[in-house]
C-alpha cells in the first residue's frame, strides 16, 4: 500500500507548494482549492504517481472525484497496486 504521506509528497513536489505540503491531510481538497492544481498539474501529477510508484492509471479511471480531496488520490493509487 501507498502511504499518504508518499502521495503527499509527490502532489507538494510537483506543485511546489513548499511548506503547505506538510499541512495536506487525507480530506484536503486538491481540484479547485489549490490555485495550483490545475489542468496541466493533473496531468503533472499523474505522471509523477505513475513513474515513482510503478503504476499505470487508465484515462478512464481519472474524474474530478479522483482530485477531490487527498485521500481519494491516494485510494485511487492504491487500487492500482
Amino acid at each position: 500500500m501507498v502511504s499518504l504521506e508518499e502521495v503527499r509528497q509527490i502532489v507538494g513536489e510537483v506543485l511546489q507548494l513548499g511548506d503547505r505540503t506538510a499541512k495536506l491531510t487525507r480530506d484536503s481538497r486538491l481540484l479547485g482549492a489549490l490555485p495550483e492544481f490545475d489542468s496541466m498539474a493533473v496531468v503533472s501529477v499523474l505522471t509523477a504517481l505513475e513513474e515513482r510508484l510503478g503504476i499505470f492509471i487508465e484515462d478512464d479511471e481519472i474524474g474530478a472525484e479522483t482530485f477531490e480531496t487527498l485521500g481519494s488520490l491516494v485510494d485511487l493509487v492504491n487500487s492500482k497496486r
